[in-house]
């Protein structure tokens, strides 16, 4: 198992089981253009998909380095989603992931294009001793993002990514001579060319607030159905969404290495991008089949079912006519 078994096969893309370190070493050179991915926290509690302590946490992590650097193409990224801890029985933060990032780039030579956040704003109050019982510490609701890259100019379009101009915004852009008369900034940049001038939306920031709310989809309607446990740390598909936007072109393949239930193959799919999902357990893998199933039958999809957990190769149930790479 530990080198791969291809499980399923989409138009875009195909789900692989296995370790990732050994799957990514069976992967082209330079092949890759976005790795983005959100792996085990380091969390002080073990959940059902596995993490690691937090002082065995950023060796493991920082290992991928290399394996992701010889995948990427030079203009390729690496995108990292990682979530905050605490340190055991403290009220003080882990600085894990800043020593991921820090080692990913003084060890294995990435560059940090840029850092994001992402706000999940419907996040639960965390952690409960510090926040709901002692009332210490505010509720930790913000992940790490980091956006690495192998060169110091990846591929990049913030254009593919602008938000909707807000309310106030369409105004002046419908009658700026109203709202605004251009003059020098204290600092004596001229920024009278920068409004009334429509670009089709404004420049996002690097704090992207999604929240985590997926209850009704495919995915958790099928798993319900069949009785299979939902992979409990998915991330919206709207932030793997904004990055294959942001990163990349279509046709281009994008590689999620701890994929999950597969939130990035579905957003790269949807995005006409090719994918790869790696996955170590193989019943996350069969169950992320049904993010692409919402026009089947319930007796193909229990036909996939019974195939998958055979341990067979699923891939003549799911899409076999159409493989793009």
């Amino acid at each position: 198992m530990d080198e791969g078994t291809e499980l399923y096969r989409t138009e875009w893309g195909r789900m692989i089981v296995g370790a990732a370190e050994h799957v990514l070493s069976e992967l082209p050179s330079e092949s890759v253009d976005l790795v983005v991915t959100s792996p085990p926290f380091a969390l002080l509690r073990q959940k059902s998909y596995g993490n690691l302590e937090q002082s065995a946490y950023v060796d493991w992590l920082v290992s991928f380095g290399p394996l992701v650097q010889r995948v990427l193409k030079t203009t390729g990224s690496f995108v990292l989603d990682l979530g905050g801890a605490y340190q055991r029985g403290k009220p003080v933060r882990s600085l894990y992931n800043y020593r991921v990032l820090l080692q990913l780039c003084d060890k294995n030579g990435f560059h940090l294009a840029e850092e994001f956040f992402w706000h999940n704003p419907s996040k639960l109050p965390s952690p409960i001793e510090w926040v709901n019982k002692r009332k210490v510490r505010a509720k930790d609701s913000v992940n790490t993002v980091w956006w690495l890259s192998k060169s110091e100019n990846p591929k990049a379009d913030i254009s593919k990514v602008l938000t909707p101009y807000s309310k106030r915004m369409k105004k002046l852009l419908g009658a700026p001579e109203r709202f605004y008369t251009p003059k020098d900034r204290p600092s004596g940049h001229d920024i009278s060319d920068a409004f009334g001038r429509d670009n089709g939306g404004a420049i996002p920031s690097n704090l992207l607030q999604y929240s985590n709310t997926e209850s009704n989809s495919v995915y958790i309607r099928l798993c319900k159905e069949l009785g299979f446990d939902a992979h409990p740390a998915r991330f919206p598909k709207a932030l793997p969404s904004f990055f294959i936007n942001f990163l990349t072109e279509p046709g281009d393949l994008v590689l999620d290495i701890f994929c999950g239930s597969n939130t990035t193959g579905e957003a790269a799919e949807e995005l006409g991008r090719k994918w790869i999902g790696i996955e170590l357990s193989r019943e996350y893998a069969i169950t992320s089949a049904f993010r692409f199933m919402s026009e089947w039958h319930s007796d193909q999809i229990g036909e996939y079912v019974e195939t998958a957990r055979s341990g067979d190769n699923a891939i003549s149930v799911l899409a076999p006519q159409r493989v793009l790479f």
